[in-house]
């Protein structure tokens, strides 16, 4: 079985703002398989958050096709929010997130041994330097 630890982060600068989204993708032993750094136009940091983790979703899904059962995976993310709105301790009221969180639900059946976790931002560094990245590259256009 092959564990991995996924980073993700999002963010809009204004909130909504320019918003981008980052994802590190790495083995147990924090080899980096992939990273994911993205301008996702204008938005906010919930909507930001959810396509981060959306986003990762559909790559692993790409990357390992039908072997996504056999993942162990360890998510991290900043957003306590976030982690609690897809564990199902909070409702999803907002309609712009209600989507988002319905096609993760979907995607989430392809990996039965997902764990989510709530880390405090100096956990998430790498995550949030690519939404940075991205939100930076966006500015100089």
């Amino acid at each position: 079985m092959k564990k991995l630890i996924i980073h993700s982060d999002g963010g809009a600068r204004g909130n909504p703002g320019p918003a981008a989204i980052g994802v590190v993708i790495e083995t147990d032993d924090k080899e980096v398989l992939e990273e994911i750094s993205e301008y996702i136009g204008e938005s906010t940091n919930n909507i930001a958050e959810y396509t981060a983790v959306l986003r990762g979703l559909q790559v692993l899904k790409a990357r390992y096709g039908k072997e996504t059962t056999d993942l162990e995976i360890d998510w991290k993310l900043d957003s306590e929010l976030v982690v609690k709105q897809l564990a199902g301790e909070y409702k999803v009221k907002n309609p712009g997130l209600r989507s988002i969180f319905l096609e993760i639900q979907d995607l989430r059946a392809h990996f039965p041994k997902l764990s989510l976790s709530h880390v405090r931002r100096e956990e998430n560094k790498e995550a949030d330097r690519l939404v940075n990245e991205a939100l930076d590259k966006e500015a100089k256009k």
